[in-house]
């Protein structure tokens, strides 16, 4: 029976809310469309604002031969069922993972741990522990001068320690996170700083949870339909800019997130599910011409109805899945995430 943490409880006043609600059509719905911006996975070699596109260095999809090899081989060495004091127990020691981000990713994180409890596939030594947290930017997480910081990783800590875990047996993150709209400077300055504030989260993660080895990362979903100045678009197609520029911030080798040896500053890095699509496309049609080139699409039902920003319960079932069917297939995670895993280290 794998163990699974269901901690959902928020340290902000604001709620994680997801909503239901009637179902729309397009013209009772505006923002199913935004013009100028074209997913990453579709840019490739062209080009957004002088920026080129792509999840890795080039305009490409893929990850580097070289980075992926390593990824390759923490999977397999590194991630492993340990005891409380980080030592290699195959019988009852765990593998945690954890989430990392604001609100959205709170509620897409719980989803996915609830469809990963139900699969006979995954890992029985997997223990997810839903860290992320309500209105908790990440200039919170990653500046150690904001006044939530300690609160915060503190908050993380107690929900480890709730789900029966220990720090030395966080080995996983899923890493998706940003701040208000309205701290985020216009483009590229903007991107480049929530990138930095990306850099400082990892450091400080890393040094709290030194066997944390691998953290996955998504940007935003499409936010076209958004009912306030909260996060609109185009700061969510851009957030995936933030990404991909960390990423490869580490791929050019960059002291400052290297992730081997002694002393590491980071976990190895990698983009996990790309869930940016531009809506339901060009024509506003479910079905029709896609958000991009893969099919996928945002439909208003995907978006709680008090801001059409977060994601409705039916949104985050959505993502909760693209996480779950990414890590049971990528080279990097099917060693420790799947159940033929060997915890025999």
């Amino acid at each position: 029976m794998k163990r699974v943490s269901l901690l959902f409880a928020s340290v902000a006043v604001i709620a994680c809310a997801v909503a239901g609600g009637v179902r729309l059509l397009a013209e009772d719905c505006p923002g199913g469309y935004t013009g100028g911006l074209t997913a990453l996975t579709d840019l490739g070699s062209g080009k957004y604002l002088s920026f080129r596109g792509g999840l890795y260095p080039g305009g490409s999809n893929v990850r580097p031969a070289a980075h992926e090899a390593s990824g390759i081989t923490i999977a397999e060495n590194d991630i492993y069922a340990r005891n409380a004091a980080g030592a290699g127990d195959p019988k009852s020691g765990k593998i945690v993972m954890i989430s990392i981000g604001m609100c959205s990713t709170n509620t897409e994180f719980e989803s996915f741990l609830k469809q990963a409890e139900a699969d006979p596939a995954v890992n029985p030594s997997l223990v997810f522990v839903n860290t992320a947290q309500g209105s908790q930017t990440v200039d919170e997480w990653g500046d150690p001068a904001m006044p939530e910081h300690a609160l915060i990783w503190k908050t993380v800590q107690d929900r480890v320690v709730a789900a029966g875990a220990t720090a030395a047996q966080v080995q996983v993150a899923w890493f998706k996170h940003t701040t208000v709209g309205a701290k985020i400077l216009p483009f590229p300055t903007g991107a480049a700083e929530v990138q930095n504030w990306m850099k400082m989260t990892l450091q400080i993660a890393k040094a709290k949870y030194p066997n944390l080895r691998l953290a996955y990362f998504s940007s935003r979903i499409y936010a076209g339909y958004a009912l306030t100045n909260l996060n609109p678009e185009p700061k969510a197609f851009e957030n995936g800019f933030s990404v991909k520029w960390l990423i490869e911030q580490q791929i050019s080798g960059c002291e400052c997130l290297r992730y081997s040896g002694s002393g590491a500053k980071s976990p190895w890095l990698a983009w996990g599910p790309y869930l940016w699509a531009n809506g339901l496309g060009p024509d506003v049609v479910p079905g029709g011409a896609p958000g991009r080139s893969d099919g996928l699409e945002w439909v208003c039902d995907d978006f709680a109805e008090f801001d059409r920003t977060h994601p409705s319960a039916q949104g985050a079932e959505k993502v909760g899945k693209m996480l779950l069917d990414w890590l049971k297939t990528d080279s990097t995670s099917k060693p420790w995430f799947l159940a033929l895993h060997d915890s025999s280290k």
